[in-house]
């Protein structure tokens, strides 16, 4: 039988601009984004024009981490302890952790087989709260027209994780730029690459300038480039708490040259995804998602779904796979395994009865696509899986 030999967490180097840039900054000493000499425009806030000017965004922050923009997005839209916040109840960890770092109160919406927010369930649940933290899990973008349409009518502030979605759009307008904020990750299987580290956009100008404060910018936010004017500031700056997370100019200076890249890159794992559906659309018991016309993808991973098998079939192919040097996660597990968990884990959020999420997830499958790998190693991938599902199915039909 054919195996796969590659390496499923190795990511593609650093560019070499990149590290030039990094090495300048360390040779500098100069790594706090306000430790700037005169005249001097720092890596972060030149990242911030940037990554403004790419999204079509007014106002750009870098941060520590994905995690970090979610809870300063919440905190400056007026989330407080004991609030109920919108979220899909298929995401990461992080996304309810943002939540629950509040002393906010996640409160979980469906998804559907194509892995994005039920909309239906969230028009059924508009009225529990203010604020939905809408996860693009897994880089799928639900219908954004109708979900805005609905979340204004019920007076909901949307703020959009993209952590998945950087370089992705809906109708053309870039992820993030729907709701009142869009905050993304830089963390290592993100589309660009930083270790750790977030940007926050928005165009809301009071929103930014809490935002830049809960950052810790001191009374330095002058020296921000993407940013409100300093008069939009001074009815916040002594009421809003320091609550430091700001990103450095080593990280800023290898991140500006991967961003310069984006588009090419989307475009590289997007041709990896299509060599996957294309070897698996038609199989017998897998499911792929549909992909709208009006998604703009960026498919830096690969979901199916092995809907209604038995949990055992579900282990067992998993197993198999593996032992074929394919590495997969499964939503389905009862206990959270490496990144992979699900909302009834965390037990920090009571949720109610999920069917419908828990019927997908029961068959939920997940798998990364780096770079790193060639469309000819995706192909072979696409090949093993098609067979150790086909292998499944022909043992069922023998057991019946």
């Amino acid at each position: 039988m054919e195996r796969f030999d590659g390496t499923f967490t190795q990511q593609e180097p650093i560019p070499e601009a990149g590290i030039e840039a990094a090495l300048e900054v360390m040779r500098s000493g100069r790594l706090h984004r306000y430790n700037t000499v005169p005249g001097e425009v720092g890596e972060v806030a030149l990242l911030e024009e940037d990554f403004a000017a790419i999204t079509g965004a007014r106002y750009c922050l870098a941060v520590a981490s994905g995690g970090y923009a979610m809870t300063t997005a919440m905190r400056a839209c007026g989330v407080k302890p004991g609030d109920p916040v919108l979220t899909n109840a298929f995401t990461l960890a992080p996304v309810p952790g943002a939540i629950a770092s509040l002393g906010a109160v996640p409160v979980f919406v469906e998804v559907t087989e194509d892995m994005v927010i039920d909309l239906d369930d969230l028009a059924a649940k508009a009225g529990r709260a203010k604020v939905l933290l809408l996860s693009h899990m897994r880089g799928h973008i639900c219908d954004m027209d109708r979900l805005m349409a609905l979340c204004d009518a019920a007076g909901i502030t949307v703020i959009e994780d993209c952590a998945h979605t950087m370089g992705a759009s809906w109708n053309g307008v870039p992820s993030g730029r729907y709701g009142a904020v869009g905050c993304y990750s830089t963390q290592t299987y993100k589309h660009i690459n930083s270790g750790e580290g977030g940007l926050i956009v928005s165009d809301d100008e009071v929103l930014m300038a809490r935002m830049i404060l809960l950052s810790g910018s001191y009374m330095l936010y002058a020296r921000h480039k993407a940013a409100p004017p300093p008069e939009v500031f001074e009815g916040l700056r002594l009421e809003t708490p320091n609550i430091s997370g700001r990103m450095d100019n080593l990280r800023a200076a290898i991140l500006r040259p991967q961003l310069a890249l984006l588009e090419g890159q989307a475009q590289r794992w997007n041709a990896r995804y299509k060599v996957m559906e294309d070897g698996l659309r038609g199989v017998p018991g897998l499911g792929l998602p549909h992909r709208p016309e009006k998604e703009g993808y960026v498919a830096s991973s690969f979901q199916f779904l092995l809907t209604d098998w038995a949990e055992d079939d579900v282990r067992a192919f998993v197993e198999r796979c593996a032992a074929r040097g394919v590495e997969l996660k499964w939503f389905g597990a009862p206990e959270p395994a490496g990144f992979t968990s699900r909302y009834d884990h965390w037990r920090y959020a009571a949720a109610e009865p999920m069917p419908q999420t828990d019927r997908i997830l029961a068959g939920l499958i997940d798998m990364r696509l780096p770079l790193t790998f060639s469309e000819e190693d995706c192909a072979l991938i696409a090949r093993i899986l098609r067979e150790e599902v086909l292998a499944t199915n022909s043992g069922k039909e023998a057991a019946e």
